[in-house]
């Protein structure tokens, strides 16, 4: 994937769309109007770039769809889209993914979040700083006005996601978040839930491959009208817990090919005549190699008080050699999962015969010249081998065990060039994508899309 990058937004008439903000909406028929005519209001006169207003109805029964489709016809930044599934999830995931805006966020119609807070959000993702940004009500400086029930759900709820998932960011469920647009492209095709949990799994799984979130303090105020089923949604977020905490215990995630997708590590800026990665790959084999060989003699010098030279050689080498090529794979190449581990560890045992053969060799070439030779000539001798067996050891992990894996899974330099700017080729949001089969009308337009996520649809603009 390429580097994350400030998002470059030429001054021309009409703006081109920076910000994809969604309203997910169910029977909302009540505040839906004053709630988006607030919003276009505010993004109109205090938000510096061009943005667009989506109004994701899920199955709504009342007319919420209804007005969100007049509001669409009155105002040209807002666009109504209808699904007929519910689920806040299934909505943010449909908008997210059918996106063209380089930033795409969401904030809850009832606008519980104060408006101030939706510049500082998204700046850090238009600059380049950041990968995802929410707004926290347990941050220090929030000001939260609501009652002591729910008070203690939420902090309960992210006390139990710290200890079972070992998150790091402070309030999952808050309901104003925003993602660049090349990370949700990347994240969106794992995140299984369609319902509340969708925020929770999203930031968990972003958390783990490295990505940086932004995390914004808020002025929130309850709304008395809430409709969420607190019952029912706190079960089936254990369940969620339950389901990515196993997945990530197992392995079964393929977080490998999201890790640092961005090229934010200085050490992997690219160094005039030094191929991309390289700097980065050497830095961290010399630290592992460094670890290795300190506690390669350590075991030899333990292990030669009880055994002869060439055991005592052969055995040390094997348990560093073990453990060298573990560290190297996580560390230096960046590979995560039980993906090839066993193949890793066959082809470093054979990158280990050849070490014991240099080191071995070097042994008897030492007691021929010198029978029984002090043990600081044996380690001084172990030390030059070592270093001859470590050069090999890196050039052989760099362009055979983990060629190709550096971990990070994205596409070569040069791929998808553009998404970080989101200027690459993206089907518009509300347009036909995929396998959609278009129908046509006198009146609004109507898209019918085989997605899981996304069973039928109607997009008005």
């Amino acid at each position: 994937m390429p580097a994350r990058s400030p998002l470059a937004v030429p001054r021309t008439e009409p703006a081109p769309t920076v910000l994809d903000v969604v309203v997910p909406v169910h029977n909302e028929e009540g505040c839906l109007e004053a709630s988006v005519r607030r919003l276009h209001a505010y993004l109109t006169g205090h938000f510096p770039y061009g943005f667009r207003i989506t109004v994701a109805d899920n199955a709504s029964t009342d007319g919420t769809y209804r007005i969100a489709t007049r509001l669409a016809l009155e105002l040209g930044d807002v666009v109504a889209l209808h699904l007929e599934r519910k689920g806040r999830g299934r909505a943010l995931h449909t908008v997210w993914s059918r996106s063209d805006a380089p930033v795409r966020a969401y904030l809850d119609v009832d606008l519980s979040t104060d408006l101030n807070a939706l510049l500082p959000l998204v700046a850090p993702l238009i600059s380049g700083h950041s990968d995802i940004a929410i707004g926290s009500r347990l941050a220090g400086g929030a000001r939260v006005v609501r009652g002591p029930k729910r008070e203690l759900i939420s902090r309960s709820y992210n006390l139990l996601l710290r200890g079972s998932l070992l998150t790091r960011f402070s309030d999952a469920q808050c309901g104003f978040k925003a993602v660049r647009g090349d990370v949700a492209e990347r994240l969106l095709p794992l995140v299984q839930d369609a319902e509340w949990f969708f925020d929770t799994e999203l930031l968990v799984l972003a958390e783990r491959a490295g990505m940086r979130i932004h995390e914004v303090p808020v002025d929130w105020v309850d709304d008395p009208d809430s409709r969420v089923d607190l019952l029912p949604t706190a079960l089936a977020d254990l369940r969620g817990v339950w389901r990515v905490g196993r997945a990530l215990a197992t392995g079964a995630l393929p977080l490998a090919r999201l890790r640092r997708p961005f090229g934010d590590d200085p050490r992997d800026h690219a160094l005039r005549g030094v191929p991309r990665g390289l700097a980065r790959q050497l830095a961290g084999f010399c630290v592992v190699g460094l670890l290795s060989t300190l506690a390669y003699l350590l075991l030899y010098s333990l292990l030669r008080q009880v055994l002869g030279a060439q055991s005592a050689n052969a055995l040390a080498l094997l348990l560093t050699a073990l453990g060298n090529t573990a560290a190297n794979r996580r560390h230096t190449f960046r590979v995560r999962g039980r993906t090839g581990v066993v193949r890793h560890q066959a082809q470093g045992l054979l990158v280990f015969a050849i070490g014991l053969t240099l080191t071995s060799g070097s042994l008897a070439a030492l007691e021929a010249a010198a029978p029984d030779p002090p043990h600081s000539t044996e380690i001084a001798v172990l030390v030059v081998a070592n270093l001859a067996a470590t050069l090999l050891r890196f050039l052989l992990f760099r362009t055979w065990i983990f060629a190709g894996e550096d971990g990070n899974g994205g596409p070569a330099p040069g791929e998808d060039a553009g998404r970080a700017t989101g200027q690459g080729p993206r089907p518009a949001a509300g347009r036909h994508t995929g396998e959609e089969s278009p129908e046509t009308h006198d009146g609004p337009r109507t898209d019918s899309i085989p997605d899981d996520h996304t069973p039928t649809e109607r997009t008005t603009a």
